[in-house]
């Protein structure tokens, strides 16, 4: 049997006051693993992080119960984009924060791919891979390893199918610094439906006949607002929407994922409480 103490389970933090208050937020929340920005998710810039910072977050992360600290790369990021100079802000920025996650230890930097704006899907997937791959082998000195995470399909965005996530990953050389994080909103919205067990069954022997299960690193654990095949993206706290309990029950006492640390990005409600409800609802579907 699963214990309910097993699993990397966490959710979203903020860095305001310093990348050491995140530990702090997540030990508070009853994280065993949280989720950062590095840097405003919303800015090109980045501010330096200073070694007095690095050390002070090393040191409280040391001293917490928190196994596991994950980084989510900028929405701005778009390699694929058709504007050139887009093209040059989204490399440097993604290179930049492989850079940054390095500093401080995180060997995870989630990466929506990102659109295809002028409905090239396919060149847009070659692109990202090719970008992704050059900035890897710009850091090839760094731990951090980059996962591309499932969409939505909302607009004109890419990756909601895991043959577009395949493409991606085709580009890459370096095989052990690419991964997948999946989104259980996105994915379900995408058009997966893996609500019942023979359902769930037949989408991860889909994803490990198209992409390989090697490649999941990560879950986003979010319920879902809209029905599958919506593409649109709208999370919900867990148990509440049209996912359903049954549904996170299944991931979290599946043996495969044991070791797969789990994210939620639910809806801010109260802040930390309702983090702490969504915890404890997924744990207590261990078992």
């Amino acid at each position: 049997m699963i214990k309910k103490n097993d699993q990397l389970v966490g959710c979203h933090v903020s860095i305001a006051g310093g990348f050491f208050k995140a530990i702090e937020q997540g030990v508070q929340t009853g994280c065993t693993a949280v989720q950062i920005f590095t840097k405003s998710n919303r800015q090109w810039a980045s501010k330096p992080i200073e070694n007095a910072d690095v050390q002070t977050f090393k040191a409280t992360q040391q001293k917490s119960n928190i196994s596991l600290v994950v980084a989510h790369a900028s929405y701005l990021i778009n390699l694929g984009s058709a504007t050139p100079d887009v093209q040059k802000k989204s490399y440097a920025a993604l290179v930049d924060e492989i850079q940054r996650c390095n500093k401080l230890n995180i060997p995870y930097l989630v990466l929506h791919p990102g659109t295809a704006e002028l409905d090239r899907v396919n060149e847009t997937l070659q692109t990202t891979g090719k970008y992704i791959n050059q900035a890897l082998q710009a850091t090839s000195d760094c731990i951090t390893s980059v996962l591309i995470e499932t969409m939505a399909g909302q607009g004109k965005s890419i990756g909601s199918s895991f043959e577009q996530l395949a493409t991606i990953i085709d580009e890459i050389d370096n095989k052990q610094r690419i991964g997948v994080c999946f989104d259980t909103c996105h994915a379900f919205v995408a058009g997966y439906d893996f609500t019942t067990p023979a359902g769930y069954a037949k989408i991860f022997e889909d994803f490990e006949n198209i992409i390989g299960l090697r490649y999941l690193k990560m879950f986003h654990i979010n319920d879902s607002k809209k029905g599958v095949g919506s593409r649109v993206d709208r999370h919900e706290d867990i148990g509440k929407g049209a996912l359903g309990l049954q549904t996170f029950k299944q991931i979290m006492n599946d043996p495969q994922f044991i070791d797969i640390p789990k994210i939620l990005e639910t809806p801010e409600g109260d802040g930390i409480e309702s983090d702490k409800k969504n915890i404890a609802t997924l744990r207590g579907l261990i078992g």
